[in-house]
């Protein structure tokens, strides 16, 4: 099993800055994709940044510029710089992974619980 664990959500002041840090633990052999997403109530779940075990990342338009998403991957962590927030920035912010369980034969996508960001005056 694999378990994702987030932090550094919170409240921000508009033109503030955060950074979501998401640790993959467990029985895990190796990780692949790591990537966030955002939800806000009544809308799907849209990719904010995804990296890749290389390093090539990528972005959602509404975030290039202001956001960096980078990896360690000796400590399986995938990191989220949130720079220039604004208030449509505001959402619950979930961890992906992609990972091979140890004894598996196949990688599966992993979710964290959810981490919120508001950005509010």
């Amino acid at each position: 099993q694999v378990q994702l664990v987030e932090s550094g959500g919170g409240l921000v002041q508009p033109g503030g800055s955060l950074k979501l840090a998401c640790a993959a633990s467990g029985n895990i052999f190796r990780v692949y994709d790591m990537g966030w997403y955002r939800q806000v109530p009544g809308k799907e779940r849209e990719l904010v940044a995804t990296i890749t075990s290389g390093g090539s990342t990528k972005y959602a338009d509404s975030v290039k510029g202001r956001f960096r998403i980078s990896r360690d991957n000796p400590k399986e962590t995938v990191y989220l710089q949130m720079n220039s927030l604004k208030p449509e920035d505001t959402a619950v912010y979930y961890c992906n992974v992609e990972a091979r369980p140890r004894g598996r034969a196949y990688e599966y996508d992993y979710w964290g619980r959810g981490t919120q960001v508001t950005v509010s005056s």
